[in-house]
């Protein structure tokens, strides 16, 4: 009875641990998210978030949703590269999370401005149909991220 005691004991402090590591990351990854979609805002000419909400525009609303993949994406392979020790992986997951936001922001602006893709006037249009240009620009986003994500690793 004593050893199952002790294993209950060394259960209930490794769930609380984690609890509380779950709880951590979900802070920083939320931060990072609101950063990451305020990153898309800033490359895109106008409110993002009102072309979307008031315009209803698919193709905002698809880079917005690919950006946010993105960053998931390198905010899991930050926690995971941390090897389970909470304040490096917390480290980890800002700092490289952070750099990881920036360089799929400029990466993006570059794909864009290379393939003459204008990301403005897809979020700007007035119609509601998705554009074949914005699927591209939302892979090519999902791309930007999963390579920064294994680069993170």
């Amino acid at each position: 009875m004593t050893t199952l005691a002790a294993n209950d004991d060394g259960l209930g402090q490794i769930l609380l641990e984690g609890t509380g590591a779950l709880f951590a990351y979900a802070g920083v990854g939320l931060a990072l998210f609101i950063i990451g979609f305020y990153m898309t805002d800033f490359a895109t000419p106008g409110r993002l978030i009102t072309v979307i909400r008031e315009h209803r525009n698919p193709n905002a609303t698809l880079l917005a949703c690919a950006a946010t993949v993105g960053v998931g994406m390198i905010v899991a392979m930050s926690i995971f590269a941390s090897g389970g020790d909470l304040a490096e992986g917390l480290s980890r997951t800002l700092v490289f999370g952070g750099v990881g936001i920036i360089a799929q922001t400029v990466a993006t602006v570059v794909f864009d401005r290379l393939v003459g893709i204008s990301v403005g006037t897809m979020a700007d249009d007035a119609d509601d149909r998705l554009e074949p240009a914005a699927i591209l620009l939302a892979v090519a986003n999902l791309m930007i991220g999963f390579v920064i994500a294994v680069a993170v690793y």
